[in-house]
């Protein structure tokens, strides 16, 4: 199997067991009458897999995501086989520009009391 492949399904079995575990505590804390509403009606078991699977797809891809942003390589690497180094910073040295103004400056009046 490929390693891509292989890292996916990996990923995806990590974030569906974080979706259980989530959902197992949503429900055994009681987070704002899960527990009853799910316990007390008809629909509490559409409505239990409804938030593992949900929770199971946010967790599988914010997992992967994690994952495949952790295989860039690091940027402070200056240099190496098929990369140029890294060119030296650059001091910025401001310049002055005129600015030639359309009309006089306007002066504030004082406030009258």
């Amino acid at each position: 199997m490929p390693k891509l492949v292989r890292l996916y399904l990996r990923n995806i079995l990590v974030g569906v067991a974080l979706s259980v575990v989530f959902v197992g505590l949503l429900i055994a804390l009681d987070v704002a009458g899960l527990r009853h509403l799910l316990l007390g009606t008809q629909a509490g078991p559409i409505a239990l897999v409804m938030l593992l699977v949900f929770n199971a797809i946010v967790f599988a891809g914010v997992q992967f995501g994690i994952a495949v942003m952790r295989m860039a390589e690091p940027e402070d690497r200056a240099g190496g086989p098929g990369r140029p180094a890294a060119a030296p910073p650059t001091t910025a040295v401001p310049a002055p520009v005129p600015a030639p103004a359309s009309r006089p400056l306007q002066t504030r009046r004082p406030l009258r009391r």
